[in-house]
């Protein structure tokens, strides 16, 4: 999500990374499961089963931050999921990318309510890597994602500099590249009375939607449908 390409599709961090790998791999071919929105259950059933069957080398698995924002969230259930999921990835024979996902406190009051869920699911995904041995991005306490520039004006979603930044992680974890994507940029302060008018700008059009689709019971994915669902020669042709 936001992060639109000259031929004005949706890039992503996957795709950066899809790029990269191509380089190293003769006749490399992707897919992109993805779909906005989604639950870590959802994922499972719906995308495991057709990365599965495509008898992938590489699966990345990158959800539960919208579980972790809703207020039925289940720990258990998720991490669940997510275990069942890597071990059918990985009895087919795939390596398997996870993430632990970042501090949401470190830049947002309003998303640090959910701090608490997110270490604890970032506990348990570290837990799941080890276990089966999978590639791990672990992006808590990553000071170079308090910036500003590295995020959707929704504050949710990453900026194409922050994709490019979040494929840089993950091709550092894959062992490609090093670690001074790490080193954060010096931070200009914000005065206070433009951080109040942008958080009531972004309250306005971001969170009072978002409050609206749970109450209906909506997603921002309804009706999306993946973007590259069978895998094809990369880069596109």
């Amino acid at each position: 999500m936001d992060d639109v390409g000259p031929d004005g599709r949706h890039r992503g961090w996957a795709d950066r990374v899809a790029d990269r790998l191509a380089e190293r791999v003769p006749d490399f071919a992707y897919a992109n499961l993805a779909i906005r929105g989604r639950l870590v259950a959802q994922v499972w059933r719906e995308q495991v089963p057709a990365a599965r069957d495509m008898q992938p080398d590489l699966v990345s698995f990158a959800a539960g931050v919208n579980d972790s924002l809703r207020r039925g969230f289940d720990l258990d259930a998720s991490c669940t999921a997510v275990e069942a999921g890597v071990r059918e990835l990985r009895g087919c024979g795939a390596d398997v990318l996870l993430f632990a996902f970042g501090d949401p406190a470190r830049r947002s009051s309003i998303m640090g309510t959910v701090r608490e869920r997110i270490s604890a699911y970032n506990r348990a995904i570290r837990a799941i890597a080890e276990h089966h041995g999978c590639y791990l991005v672990d992006f808590w306490d990553v000071a170079v994602f308090d910036e500003d520039a590295y995020w959707d004006e929704d504050r949710l979603h990453l900026s194409p500099l922050g994709h490019a930044l979040a494929a840089s992680c993950a091709l550092q974890a894959l062992g490609i590249g090093d670690d001074s994507w790490r080193t954060p940029h010096p931070i200009d302060p914000v005065p206070l009375s433009a951080r109040a008018r942008s958080n009531a700008r972004w309250a306005r059009s971001y969170l009072a939607p978002w409050v609206v689709r749970r109450i209906q019971g909506r997603s921002s994915g309804d009706d999306i449908v993946a973007k590259q669902p069978q895998p094809r020669p990369w880069p596109a042709r």
